[in-house]
């Protein structure tokens, strides 16, 4: 557009010339073949446009937005048209207490009050991306800097609104993917409406009040003993229980033996013992009377 503002003020210039001073005119014709030249090497740079790939070009005439949308490629279109490239990649927009982590330099975690009248630190990521079909009203209606404007304040603001619905804890804990899905829906309308389409959206990090958690340690301590206590006493039970079985066998063994030995059998097994030790060089067998045992002594005693 340049070249060719500059190439009709050189004709215009070359025109003025024959009118005036004749020692100027003869400039006349070298001015009006640069102007022209000018003019033809901006109409052709004006006139060809390259839109690059995840890109979407749309069309200013005189700065009024034009509904078209120029895709990725090489395009020929009207020199006095002024294109404006938006980018319609999936774009990531993250609010971070860790610094040079998001989008803004220095702490920009989200701090919400919760039901139980709590503040709570939420880090979070915005995957969201540009809608081609509604890049001119994007354009029009917010304009390029759609991040500060749409983005970052929409998403700040419906997260607050939600989460006011939650306990602390239960934000942190069970209530957590709720909680994300909640936000989302009511982002993504808001998103939709102005253009934009939000892909998904990632509670990161939700941070509780140091007392809060302390609570929430002592909590989990407390259900640990609890565990490791019902293990020790299961343990107990198992080992009462073996003794129990061990206690049951050794006396069902010994009404066993007590009720198979009779007196029979009682004298067959001294006699058994008796001769083996009869049969010890060691020992002398003194013969008793009838039905008594024979006396078994030790012949190095004596």
């Amino acid at each position: 557009m340049i070249l060719i503002i500059l190439g009709l003020f050189l004709l215009i210039a070359a025109g003025a010339i024959t009118r005036s001073d004749e020692r100027l005119k003869r400039f006349r014709g070298p001015i009006r073949g640069i102007g022209m030249l000018i003019l033809l090497i901006g109409i052709m740079v004006s006139g060809i446009q390259q839109i690059d790939a995840g890109e979407v070009g749309v069309k200013k005439l005189f700065g009024k937005v034009q509904k078209e949308v120029l895709g990725s490629g090489l395009h020929f279109i009207n020199p006095l048209l002024q294109i404006e490239k938006l980018d319609v990649k999936t774009r990531n927009y993250t609010m971070s207490g860790v610094h040079n982590e998001g989008a803004k330099s220095g702490d920009d975690a989200i701090k919400v009050l919760t039901a139980d009248g709590l503040e709570v630190t939420i880090d979070l990521s915005v995957l969201y991306r540009v809608i081609i079909n509604d890049a001119p009203m994007l354009l029009q209606e917010t304009g390029a800097d759609y991040e500060d404007k749409i983005v970052r304040p929409i998403t700040r603001t419906r997260i607050r609104d939600n989460a006011v619905y939650y306990d602390a804890v239960a934000l942190y804990s069970t209530k957590r993917d709720e909680f994300q899905q909640r936000i989302f829906k009511s982002i993504e309308a808001d998103f939709k409406k102005r253009g934009l389409l939000l892909e998904n959206l990632l509670v990161r990090n939700i941070t509780l009040p140091q007392s809060v958690r302390a609570t929430i340690e002592q909590k989990i301590n407390a259900e640990q003993d609890a565990q490791k206590m019902q293990f020790v006493l299961q343990k107990e039970r198992q080992e009462a229980e073996r003794k129990r079985v061990e206690a049951q066998g050794i006396a069902d063994y010994q009404r066993i033996i007590s009720e198979s030995l009779t007196d029979r059998q009682l004298q067959y097994e001294s006699i058994k013992a008796q001769l083996e030790i009869a049969k010890s060089a060691n020992t002398k067998v003194i013969i008793m009377g009838k039905g008594s045992s024979p006396v078994i002594l030790d012949s190095k005693t004596q």
